[in-house]
């Protein structure tokens, strides 16, 4: 695999470095948008001055608002040169990051370039965007504030300067081979040759779309232009705590794609279960309870606690392929079938293969939990071919 990353040695009049673009360089600008009617009109005025006519251009706004966005937009589209189109969803399955997968599925130009709506990403880039690209060979091109002559500016405060140092280290420290070569993966500012993505495959949750399509459907050459961050042009930003959650389910999520790593994690969901149990036990048995059936009680509590873990940190997007009742049931039988099953497992090690107490134990521990793994994925959380989500967003297309 080859990786690049492309500095311009010039940054003039966009027009001039558009001209170095061959052809075909068409481009359509994708922009997800909740509750951005502020920004719109000087959005797509400065699209308008920063892309060249020689660069055919469209601009898609994927728009999640529940203000009057998509109308402001349509006024707004009356004087642009160029086609505007907005798909509203009337839910925003994925967050922001689910409205750009539907507009790269929408998208019919060879250069797809993904931008926020709130100005921070600037409109001049664009056009330096597609051109390196086209220079490069790549792929993927990336909009860096980590490069030279890039800067982030416009993040305002030292609180969430010090967020997006640790979650760019955080997510390069966690995919070092697949983020390598992209300074920025934070970065919501990029472009990508339509034939270079897989919209299916894609599964965001949140804002950091470039992460998840970096992960999951890397293009095998990678270049980098520096952008200086620009503060808000109006509104509030929509960075929460929230945010900040639904990014590191994302990461849990990325990160345990492969079988080993689900195992992994998996294993330490399981472990964490032993603190509810022990404090259940303690506590039926401090009310007078039996130790035997306390134990059995109290194991309920250390199911219940990793399955609320399993549900959202390991399959969360295969919920949908059973309904919760389902899954409950599947996997507390699994779970206490491990209490059952591990008692002969350790009596056929010792009196048929002549191992001792201690080590049988172990291997039936081992045993019984790699079973429960492979019973949990298959049985419980298993995909059912061929059927769609019963949860799909609907998404009204309309051109402005």
């Amino acid at each position: 695999m080859t990786y690049e990353s492309t500095v311009p040695e010039e940054l003039g009049d966009p027009a001039v470095r558009a001209a170095e673009v061959p052809e075909p360089g068409a481009v359509t600008i994708v922009v997800p948008t909740f509750n951005e009617s502020a920004n719109i009109r000087e959005l797509l005025h400065r699209i308008t001055e920063s892309v060249p006519t020689r660069l055919p251009c469209e601009v898609v706004f994927v728009d999640d608002s529940t203000d009057d966005t998509p109308e402001v937009i349509s006024e707004a589209a009356q004087d642009c040169p160029f086609p505007v189109t907005v798909l509203h969803r009337d839910e925003p399955v994925g967050g922001l990051g689910g409205a750009v997968v539907e507009g790269l599925k929408a998208a019919a130009s060879d250069w797809i370039v993904v931008m926020d709506g709130d100005l921070q990403h600037p409109p001049s880039l664009v056009p330096e965007l597609v051109a390196t690209g086209e220079r490069s060979s790549a792929g993927l091109v990336v909009a860096s504030r980590y490069i030279k002559g890039g800067s982030r500016a416009g993040l305002a405060g030292g609180y969430r300067i010090a967020v997006s140092r640790g979650a760019t280290w955080l997510t390069k420290t966690l995919f070092p081979r697949r983020l390598r070569g992209i300074s920025d993966p934070m970065s919501g500012f990029f472009a990508i040759r339509r034939s270079a993505v897989t919209a299916d495959i894609l599964q965001p949750l949140g804002y950091k779309i470039l992460l998840e399509l970096a992960v999951r459907s890397r293009p095998r050459q990678v270049s980098e232009v520096p952008f200086v961050f620009q503060d808000r042009f109006a509104g509030e930003s929509k960075s929460t705590a929230q945010e900040g959650f639904r990014f590191l389910r994302h990461l849990v999520g990325l990160r345990t794609a492969s079988p080993v790593a689900r195992l992994v994690v998996f294993g330490l969901i399981g472990a964490t279960g032993f603190v509810p149990n022990l404090f259940g036990l303690y506590a039926l048995t401090t009310l007078g309870m039996h130790y035997v059936p306390a134990e059995i009680v109290a194991n309920q509590f250390g199911v219940a606690w990793n399955f609320l873990l399993i549900e959202h940190l390991l399959f969360r997007e295969r919920r949908k392929h059973r309904s919760w009742w389902d899954r409950v049931g599947r996997f507390a039988l699994l779970a206490n079938a491990d209490l059952v099953l591990r008692i002969p497992l350790i009596a056929l090690f010792v009196d048929r293969f002549g191992m001792g107490a201690l080590s049988a134990t172990a291997l039936a521990l081992v045993t019984t939990f790699v079973l429960r793994f492979v019973g949990t994925e298959a049985l419980v959380y298993l995909p059912r071919r061929g059927r769609e989500s019963a949860g799909g967003s609907r998404t009204a297309r309309r051109t402005a």
